[in-house]
């Protein structure tokens, strides 16, 4: 467990300045994963409640423990954007920004004033990264739409689920905003791809980024496109299974703990036979290949049920680890705390907050080799922590005139 020490880290992305327009999680997560590589972060907030993701998730004394984490790494500065003078302080801080992540509806910009155009007349060289639930273009961009809501219509929700006639209930979530954070990562893949490209001539502007949070859960689905183009079949939930190896499964041992094994080579599968003494079942020519133990995966995940039911979970784990068979207990997030991997690997980070003292934090990804590898400089700060250091130091103004614009609640 590694702690911070609240000084500000580099990474190999320091210099690069972001600013977030955006809100709740998809645009925010990309920030943060910037941010924690070195990227200065920018967070520009409504005045009073900020970010509505403060008030989501516990609580403690009436703040959220999320937003230690998805806030960390950013400066937060409060801005009216309803009020042109608010808009103006964005407008110069655009000037002095290599890119603008924000994640409204579609032309919410344009309607503030800040359109594409706009902050190309301001700073030719800025990156505009757009995250929304449709995309920027097409005949629904202007519906609305939340992760829940990409994971649905890209297809992954329906994979959540069980096979048909097992259970009457709906596909489960995955229990985070997963649609919203894989759309932050192909928005952040984004960014930094065209900050790379760059403006192929200085008469253009800068690239910029369009990501669709249906389309972002989409890319995931394996061969379900080509397979349903080509053969007309329809992928199908299969609960804890995989459709395409086998055994590859979730079993329950005897203190009624699950245990994932997933033996789906050749020899894996016949070392986990000798194992769990089915030797029968290794010298079956049925199993001899990957497509005969899936037609005949019930049976196999009989065999290895009745095996583990017989165990508590850390003996059967302790057990298939020594035989080198790919295999994990389900963490809960307990589990995850306490694994002397993830802690060898800096990914259990204690961090301090004004807020509550000591925080778990999960550390950084990727792991970048060198001497500046990015870093958690501080938590969530809060609403407008860093306003008067924004608008001071990097726009020049004066102590006076920062002063007036809360006076007249545009900060």
């Amino acid at each position: 467990m590694t702690e911070t020490d609240q000084s500000p880290k580099k990474g190999p992305l320091s210099g690069l300045r972001v600013l977030e327009l955006g809100h709740f999680i998809a645009a925010p997560f990309c920030t943060r994963i910037l941010g924690d590589l070195g990227a200065e972060i920018i967070k520009v907030e409504n005045p009073g409640k900020g970010d509505p993701v403060r008030s989501w998730g516990k609580m403690v004394d009436g703040k959220s423990l999320w937003w230690s984490v998805h806030g960390r790494n950013k400066k937060s500065v409060t801005l009216n954007m309803k009020n042109q003078k608010g808009l103006d302080v964005a407008k110069r801080l655009i000037a002095n920004c290599d890119a603008v992540v924000e994640n409204f509806r579609p032309g919410q910009l344009d309607r503030w004033g800040l359109g594409a155009d706009v902050i190309a007349g301001i700073n030719p060289d800025c990156v505009l990264v757009h995250v929304s639930g449709y995309g920027q273009t097409g005949p629904d961009r202007d519906r609305a739409a939340f992760g829940v809501i990409g994971e649905a219509i890209g297809g992954l929700r329906h994979l959540t689920g069980f096979p048909e006639g097992v259970t009457p209930l709906p596909p489960a979530r995955t229990g985070v905003s997963l649609g919203d954070m894989v759309a932050g990562l192909y928005a952040a893949i984004g960014l930094l791809s065209a900050i790379h490209a760059g403006r192929p001539d200085r008469d253009a502007k800068a690239p910029s980024v369009d990501v669709a949070l249906t389309e972002s859960v989409f890319s995931l689905l394996e061969g379900a496109l080509p397979e349903y183009g080509m053969l007309g079949d329809i992928r199908q939930p299969t609960g804890a299974t995989l459709p395409t190896n086998a055994p590859s499964n979730a079993y329950l041992t005897k203190d009624k703990r699950w245990i994932v094994i997933a033996a789906n080579s050749d020899a894996l599968f016949q070392r986990l036979m000798v194992l769990i003494e089915r030797d029968d079942l290794a010298s079956d020519s049925r199993f001899s290949d990957n497509p005969g133990r899936v037609t005949h995966a019930e049976e196999l995940d009989a065999a290895i049920s009745g095996w583990a039911q017989n165990l508590e979970a850390g003996s059967a784990a302790r057990i298939l680890a020594q035989a080198d068979i790919p295999s994990t207990l389900i963490y809960t997030i307990e589990d995850c705390a306490n694994d002397a991997h993830f802690k060898a690997r800096d990914m259990i980070c204690a961090v301090a907050d004004p807020n509550f003292g000591q925080v778990l934090h999960p550390g950084i990804v990727p792991k970048i080799s060198g001497s500046e590898p990015g870093g958690i400089s501080w938590p969530g700060p809060d609403v407008g922590a860093h306003t008067d250091h924004i608008l001071g130091d990097l726009l020049g103004m004066s102590a006076t005139d920062i002063q007036a614009l809360r006076a007249e609640q545009v900060i």
